[in-house]
C-alpha cells in the first residue's frame, strides 16, 4: 500500500476536529488519508476521540503508526473504504498531554542550560511524567532549585515554534538532540523541531502548546536515583 497518512498535528496540535477519507482498513482499525489523532511516539501516549459519519459513530481507543499511515484502532463494524468521516479528539486528553509534554522540554531546556545534563529516557501520562538525567548525584536543594528555574520559565511566557526544516539544515542546529541515544529515524529527509523561544530548542514530534504559561504550575512530585549516572525525575502539573 502506497498511502501515507496526511498528519494534521505537526502543523496545528490545536486542531480538535478534521475531516478525512477511509482509504483502508487493517484488523482493528482504520487508515484515513489524513488525521489529526497523535500515534504517540517519544513518550508521548496516542490519542483517543471518535469518528463519525451521519448517524454512525466509531470510538477511537489507539492510534498507532506503521510505515507512514496512522492506524486508528475503532471498536465495531469498520466503516467501508471511501466513506468520509469527521475526527473529534478527547481534547480534554490531548490538551493535557500537550501541556505535559511542553513541561518536559521546560525541564529538559533548565536540566540542560544549567547543568548539562543529557536525557537518557522519559515518558508521559496526562498531566504527569518522568524524566531521566546523566547526573551523578540528585539531593532536595539541587531538586529544589530546578522546581523553582521550571516555574520561572513557564512564568516567562515563552512562545513555542513549531518548524518542519530539510534534514541538513536541521543537523546544523548545535545541540539539536538532546536525548543519549539519537532517535531519529535514518533517512529522513525533514525533521520538525520545537523551539521554546530562548530557552530549548529541540528534534521532537509531538504536540505542544503554543506559550510556556499555559503549562501552568509545576511540581517535581519524587526523584530518585536509577543507576550511578542515571536519575529519574518526577513531574506534576496542576
Amino acid at each position: 500500500m502506497d498511502v501515507v497518512t496526511g498528519l494534521l498535528y505537526t502543523t496545528d496540535a490545536y486542531l480538535r476536529e478534521f475531516d478525512a477519507g477511509v482509504v483502508a482498513f487493517v484488523e482493528g482499525g482504520v487508515i484515513l488519508d489524513q488525521t489529526a489523532f497523535y500515534p504517540g511516539g517519544g513518550g508521548q501516549p496516542c490519542d483517543f476521540g471518535t469518528l463519525t459519519a451521519g448517524e454512525s459513530v466509531w470510538p477511537v481507543t489507539a492510534a498507532r503508526k506503521v510505515d507512514g499511515r496512522v492506524v486508528h484502532t475503532i471498536d465495531g463494524e469498520m466503516p467501508a473504504v471511501g466513506t468520509s468521516v469527521t475526527g473529534h479528539l478527547d481534547w480534554d486528553r490531548r490538551y493535557k498531554l500537550m501541556r505535559t509534554h511542553t513541561a518536559m522540554h521546560i525541564l529538559c531546556g533548565v536540566v540542560f542550560r544549567d547543568y548539562g545534563a543529557q536525557v537518557t529516557g522519559g515518558n508521559m501520562d496526562p498531566l504527569q511524567g518522568r524524566m531521566d538525567f546523566e547526573f551523578e548525584t540528585m539531593h532536595q536543594d539541587l531538586v529544589a532549585a530546578i522546581e523553582e528555574a521550571v516555574n520561572a520559565e513557564v512564568a516567562a511566557a515563552r512562545p513555542i515554534r513549531v518548524r518542519i526544516l530539510p534534514r541538513d539544515e536541521a543537523f546544523r542546529i548545535p545541540d539539536l538532540i538532546r536525548t543519549k541515544i539519537n532517535l531519529l529515524p535514518e533517512g529522513i529527509e525533514e525533521v520538525r523541531t520545537v523551539e521554546l523561544v530562548g530557552l530549548d530548542l529541540q528534534a521532537d514530534g509531538g504536540t505542544h502548546v503554543a506559550n510556556t504559561s499555559e503549562v501552568g504550575q509545576v511540581r517535581i512530585a519524587d526523584y530518585k536515583s536509577k543507576g550511578k549516572i542515571n536519575k529519574r525525575i518526577y513531574l506534576a502539573l496542576a
